[in-house]
């Protein structure tokens, strides 16, 4: 079974290694830099909608755990900023490459929905690069719709947008 929860003092080595292996990937896992208890200082904050950073919203950053182990982690968005609105969405999320393929995606996508259902957002915006299908697949098994794929503002890879629960004003 998988939960969601806060990052603890105890999930320090296993993150700091997912961050590591997501950077190649161009992914950032932990959004934030320092020592350890600043970036759990930094995700309570965030949590709490507190000192926030110029461009961030209210966000819940939570440990994706299978049977009590990290195998993930998931940025849920209170409230989407004008680049989360184009680029980047309610939900950010990550499996490390060792624990792919066994449904983690699907599972952590599927209980972010649900944590902002119970926030008051009805429709949810997500969105993947226009080539990873595997993010894509997954959006669309948790009822995601394609609204459009944009181009990224500066550049980069197109971002597929998709909406669960419906996209505002249709």
């Amino acid at each position: 079974m998988l939960t969601l929860r806060p990052p603890t003092v105890q999930d320090e080595p296993a993150l700091r290694r997912m961050h590591e292996q997501l950077a190649a990937e161009s992914f950032d896992f932990l959004l934030a830099e320092g020592p350890w208890a600043q970036i759990l200082a930094q995700v309570q904050a965030e949590s709490e909608g507190r000192d926030l950073l110029p461009g961030r919203v209210r966000a819940d950053f939570l440990v994706a755990a299978a049977e009590g182990i990290p195998v993930g982690r998931v940025s849920i968005r209170h409230e989407l900023s004008p680049f989360l609105r184009e680029v980047g969405g309610h939900v950010g999320y990550a499996v490390a490459p060792e624990f792919r393929r066994r449904g983690h995606a699907t599972q952590i996508l599927r209980l972010s929905v649900e944590r902002l259902r119970g926030l008051g957002v009805e429709q949810v915006l997500v969105t993947c690069d226009d080539d990873n299908l595997a993010s894509a697949a997954t959006i669309e098994r948790c009822g995601g719709v394609l609204e459009d794929v944009r181009a990224r503002p500066g550049g980069g890879m197109p971002k597929r947008r998709y909406w669960i629960g419906g996209a505002p004003g249709r």
